[in-house]
């Protein structure tokens, strides 16, 4: 979960005078704070253990994340639960799902609510809420919703008046990018590859706004390669499917990014479809963009699933799949 505004870091004291318990909150060797402090990086937390408590700073909205979830923990434990790493993890999602319902996680404006089902989308929804962020990076199977969530953000925000137009991009591997041989003009060339963002937009706006919208320029879709020399300003730009753009097309539209615009690149490093040996521009973007200011990476997993319950388990079984196929020294193409 990521700030909502960038404010002053503060500090204070979270008191547990009985030793027994301060040392069942803090964790054998101290790891359930640095468990939190690695939770809540983004909020600059850091939590130390002293004489009848823990001292917490960091940004405001952090420090009381973890305020609640030391004091969840404690009630557990003070309560006969079992303290252990799964426990502890639980009470920082509960003070992470407390924040986001008290600060108004919903995205407003559209025809259609948006919340998040999940903690992970909560994480993710914040950090897309997050004005300093201007560029987020979601990354996570089909299903968790990385796509949607930040199709309705840049929608919330074009609707809103904060941005003056929606542009959505995809590597269209699988026409090789070469789009010149299919009829119609660019945006029929495109619209088969882009059908999910189209009915995403649908939903959020209806089908009259939308095509309205459309007619006045405000929403663009095209391929990635469309977007070379271009300057994007006063917009919310969506690069979807980014784990099949290369290392040179992630670069050149990363630096696409003008004055007053963000940007939200979503994708799955697990489906890459691009020739073989050929590296993805996602995972290399997110390497070297791991600690640069304004940027943040969330990642969500098969807990994040919010379709059929199938979906996660389905998910999940291909993850084990492919762990033992790389623990055995083997791959899909061998």
């Amino acid at each position: 979960m990521a700030p909502r505004t960038a404010a002053a870091p503060v500090s204070r004291f979270f008191a547990v005078r009985d030793p027994d318990s301060l040392h069942i909150v803090c964790g054998a060797h101290h790891r359930n704070l640095e468990r939190l402090e690695q939770r809540l990086e983004d909020y600059r937390l850091q939590a130390e253990s002293q004489g009848g408590g823990i001292t917490l700073t960091g940004l405001p909205e952090g420090v009381s994340i973890a305020e609640f979830a030391l004091g969840t923990y404690l009630q557990k434990t003070m309560n006969g639960i079992e303290p252990g790493e799964i426990e502890f993890d639980g009470a920082i999602n509960a003070a992470f799902s407390r924040v986001m319902q008290q600060t108004g996680g919903a995205i407003k404006g559209l025809k259609t609510k948006v919340s998040p089902q999940t903690t992970g989308q909560t994480a993710y929804l914040a950090a897309l809420q997050d004005e300093s962020a201007g560029l987020v990076f979601g990354v996570g199977p089909a299903g968790t919703g990385k796509t949607f969530l930040a199709v309705a953000i840049g929608a919330s925000e074009l609707a809103s008046g904060k941005r003056d137009r929606l542009i959505v991009a995809r590597p269209a591997v699988e026409a090789g990018e070469k789009l010149g041989f299919l009829p119609g003009d660019l945006e029929d060339k495109v619209d088969p590859y882009m059908l999910p963002i189209w009915d995403s937009l649908r939903e959020l706006f209806g089908q009259e706004q939308l095509d309205r919208r459309r007619l006045r320029g405000e929403i663009e879709v095209a391929p990635l390669a469309f977007m070379r020399g271009r300057t994007l300003k006063n917009a919310f730009v969506i690069i979807d499917e980014a784990q099949n753009a290369t290392v040179p097309q992630m670069k050149m539209v990363l630096t696409r990014l003008g004055r007053n615009s963000r940007m939200v690149v979503t994708g799955d490093p697990s489906q890459v479809d691009l020739p073989s040996k050929q590296p993805s521009g996602l995972a290399h973007a997110m390497g070297i963009l791991n600690n640069v200011s304004g940027v943040r990476q969330m990642r969500l997993t098969g807990a994040d699933v919010v379709r059929h319950d199938l979906v996660s388990r389905i998910v999940d079984a291909y993850d084990k799949a492919e762990a033992r196929n790389y623990n055995d020294g083997r791959s899909d193409a061998g």
